[in-house]
C-alpha cells in the first residue's frame, strides 16, 4: 500500500499545480502541532519567494482547490501561510480495512529491488561464557537481521566466532599440562583422533582464564602458548582436532545461551573460516600494488584527500608475518563475496571501533575484495552502563555473565507475576505457566530496554525501570497487547468470532478513537523509515505511541458493552488490526507476548 503521507502529498501537489504553483511545493508532513491539526504543509511559506507574492494568498489559493476533496475533512489556510489538514473519517477507515484484508504484511510493501544482505553481529570468543558487554551486539544485531528480512531481502546473519589467535594457544598449553597423556599432544600419531571432547563446557571456561593469568605472570609459559598458536595455525594436526572439540563443545554452550535471548545465526563462522583465503589475498595485493612494507609490517594507505582526521595505514600482516584482526576480516570479506555475494555487509559492532572499520572498509573497496557498489555498513552501538554511569558490572566490580543477568531478570519478573496474582482473585495459571511468563516478559523487559534506545548511544541498564508495567517499556506493550487479547477471548466467549468482523472498521466516532487510527496508518511508513536507516529503536517509539493511544481508546470507550452492533463489531475490527501491528513489531524487534499476565 501507498504510505499515507504520499497519498495525502499527492492531493496536495496536484493543488498547487492546479493553482500556478510548481509541485514541489506540495510536501506534506505529520503536523508538529496536533492540537490544532493532524497533517500540515509549510509549502506557501517557501513559494512565497518565488511568486513574489504573501505566503497566505498561496494557501488560501491551493485550500480552494482542495475543497471538496473526499480525503479530508478539514482543509484551513492559517496567517501567514500554512496549510491545516485533517483527514476525513471514513478515507481513514477505507485506508484502515485495506491494511486489515493485507493479512501478511499489513499493507507494507516489501522494498521494490531486493537484495542479499550480510550482518555480522554477536562475535563471542569461544571457551568463554557470554557476558553483559555481548548483550546489544546479539539484540540490536538481531533485530536488524528481521527489519531486514521482513521487508523482502534475502538475509544472512553470521556469529562470527572469535576462534583464532593466542587464546587457542593458551587453552592447548594448558591442556597439555593438565593432561599430557592425551594423543593430541604425540606428533608422531597418525590415527583418528577421539570423537568425544576432553573436556566440558565448565573446565574449558576455567580453562581459558587460568591460562591467561598464567601467561602474563610466566614468559616461558606465554612462549609456550605464542608457539602452540604458531603450529595451530600452521596446521598442527592433533591441535587441529583440538579446535574442532573446543568449537563443537563452546558453540553447543552458545547457541542454548543465544536462544535463551531469542536470537539466532544463520551462520556460525568463525575467523578460523578466513584463514585458507588469507595466503591468496596478501598476494593479490601485493601483485596489484596495494600492500607495501612499512617498518617490515605489510599495509595498505587508506587515507583520503577529504579526511579531517588522520587515518592510519590498515596493517595487513605484522612484521613478524603474522595475521591481525584487519586480515581475518579482510580474508572474511572474501568468502562472503565469493560464497554469497551480497550488495550489503552491516557490522553491529562497539561504536569504539569505528576508525578500525573505516580502514578495512577502505581497504576493502580499495583492493577490490569487494565492488565499489557494495554497501559496508558499520552500525555502531554505545554502552550499556549501570545507575552510577559506568560501564554494568557485577556487586563485586566484575563483568556479570549474561545467563546470570537473565536469571536474575526472569527471577524478578516471576516474583512481581506470582505477587499480581495473590492480589487479584481472576488471575488462574499455576506455577509452570507464571515461570513460562516471567521468561516471556523478561525477555521483553531486556530487548526493548536496549532497542528503544537509539544504537549509537550510551544508555543506563535499569532494572527496576524496564520491569516496570507502566511507561516505556517492553512489559507495557506486551500488557497492552495481552489487554486486547483478553477483550477479543470475551467476545469469542459469546459464540462469536472476532476475525469475522476484520475489514468492517467504520469511520471513528470519538477523537481517542481517531487518534488510535491515526497511529495505526503509520505502520509502512516507519517500517521503511526504520529499514531504511537501521534503526530499531523508531519501531519501539511507534509501538509505544500505538499502545499508549489504544489505552486511552480503552478507558475512554465502552467496547463490549457497546449496544450498537455495527459500532461493536467496529471496535473487534480495530482491536484485531492494532493486535496484529503490534505483533508485527514485537516480532521484528525479537519477542512475543504471552497470551495472559
Amino acid at each position: 500500500m501507498v504510505k499515507i503521507i504520499d497519498l495525502i502529498s499527492e492531493e496536495v501537489v496536484k493543488a498547487f499545480v492546479e493553482a500556478g504553483y510548481d509541485s514541489k511545493y506540495g510536501k506534506v508532513t505529520l503536523s508538529n502541532r496536533p492540537d490544532l491539526c493532524e497533517y500540515q504543509c509549510n509549502g506557501a511559506m517557501a513559494a512565497a519567494k518565488e511568486y513574489h507574492c504573501a505566503p497566505f494568498m498561496i494557501a488560501d489559493k491551493v485550500a480552494e482547490k482542495l475543497e471538496g476533496n473526499n480525503m479530508f475533512s478539514e482543509v484551513e489556510s492559517v496567517k501567514p501561510g500554512f496549510l491545516n489538514l485533517k483527514l476525513n473519517n471514513d478515507y481513514l477507515a477505507d485506508y484502515l480495512n485495506k491494511m486489515q484484508q493485507d493479512e501478511e504484511r499489513l499493507g507494507c510493501d516489501k522494498v521494490s529491488n531486493p537484495s542479499t544482505i550480510m550482518v555480522d553481529y554477536g562475535g563471542p570468543n569461544v571457551a568463554k561464557p557470554l557476558h553483559v558487554g555481548h548483550l546489544r551486539s546479539a539484540v540490536i544485531g538481531e533485530s536488524v537481521k528481521r527489519l531486514a528480512r521482513f521487508m523482502g531481502n534475502t538475509v544472512i546473519g553470521d556469529v562470527h566466532l572469535g576462534d583464532w589467535g593466542l587464546q587457542m594457544g593458551l587453552i592447548i598449553t594448558e591442556l597439555k599440562l593438565r593432561k599430557p597423556e592425551l594423543v593430541y599432544f604425540d606428533e608422531a600419531y597418525n590415527g583418528e583422533y577421539p570423537t568425544e571432547p576432553p573436556f566440558t563446557i565448565s573446565e574449558l571456561e576455567e580453562i581459558y582464564p587460568t591460562a591467561s593469568g598464567k601467561s602474563k605472570e610466566n614468559p616461558e609459559y606465554k612462549e609456550a602458548a605464542m608457539q602452540a598458536t604458531f603450529e595451530l595455525q600452521n596446521g598442527r594436526r592433533g591441535y587441529r582436532a583440538l579446535l574442532k572439540h573446543i568449537l563443537d563443545v563452546s558453540v553447543s554452550d552458545l547457541k542454548k545461551n543465544y536462544e535463551k535471548l531469542n536470537v539466532s545465526f544463520d551462520l556460525w563462522k568463525g575467523e578460523s573460516d578466513a584463514q585458507p583465503y588469507i595466503a591468496d589475498m596478501v598476494k593479490k595485493m601485493k601483485d596489484d600494488g596495494f600492500a607495501y612494507l612499512s617498518d617490515g609490517a605489510l599495509v595498505v594507505d587508506v587515507k583520503e584527500e577529504t579526511d579531517t582526521k588522520e587515518v592510519p595505514p590498515c596493517m595487513i600482516l605484522k612484521s613478524d608475518g603474522a595475521s591481525l584482526y584487519n586480515t581475518t576480516d579482510l580474508a572474511t570479506m572474501v568468502w562472503r563475496m565469493k560464497d554469497y555475494n551480497p550488495s550489503k555487509l552491516i557490522y553491529v559492532v562497539d561504536k569504539r571501533q569505528e576508525l578500525y572499520f573505516t580502514q578495512v572498509f577502505r581497504c576493502a573497496k580499495k583492493t577490490g575484495i569487494v565492488p565499489s557498489e557494495t554497501d559496508l555498513k558499520f552500525l555502531g552501538f554505545g554502552t550499556m552502563n549501570g545507575k552510577d554511569g559506568k560501564p554494568f558490572k557485577t556487586r563485586e566490580g566484575g563483568v556479570m555473565r549474561l545467563e546470570y543477568l537473565l536469571k536474575s531478570i526472569n527471577d524478578q519478573m516471576y516474583n512481581k507475576i506470582i505477587e499480581n496474582k495473590k492480589n487479584k482473585e481472576d488471575i488462574d495459571f499455576n506455577e509452570d505457566d507464571a515461570k513460562k511468563i516471567a521468561q516471556e516478559v523478561a525477555l521483553a523487559a531486556i530487548k526493548y530496554g536496549d532497542l528503544s534506545n537509539q544504537a549509537s548511544k550510551d544508555y543506563i541498564f535499569d532494572i527496576d525501570r524496564f520491569i516496570s508495567f507502566e511507561g516505556n517499556t517492553g512489559p507495557y506493550i506486551l500488557y497492552t497487547i495481552v489487554r486486547i487479547k483478553s477483550i477479543l477471548a470475551k467476545y469469542n466467549a459469546e459464540n462469536k468470532n472476532a476475525r469475522d468482523c476484520a475489514s468492517n472498521i467504520m469511520g471513528a466516532h470519538s477523537k481517542s478513537e481517531k487518534d488510535l487510527m491515526l497511529s495505526l496508518i503509520k505502520f509502512n511508513a516507519v517500517m521503511e523509515n526504520a529499514y531504511e536507516e537501521v534503526a530499531p529503536h523508531k519501531i519501539c517509539a511507534f509501538i509505544y505511541e500505538l499502545a499508549n493511544a489504544f489505552n486511552s481508546f480503552y478507558h475512554n470507550n465502552k467496547i463490549l458493552a457497546e449496544e450498537d452492533e455495527k459500532i461493536k463489531t467496529s471496535y473487534i475490527a480495530l482491536l484485531l488490526l492494532t493486535k496484529d501491528v503490534l505483533e508485527k513489531c514485537i516480532d521484528v524487534l525479537g519477542f512475543s507476548a504471552p497470551e495472559r499476565m
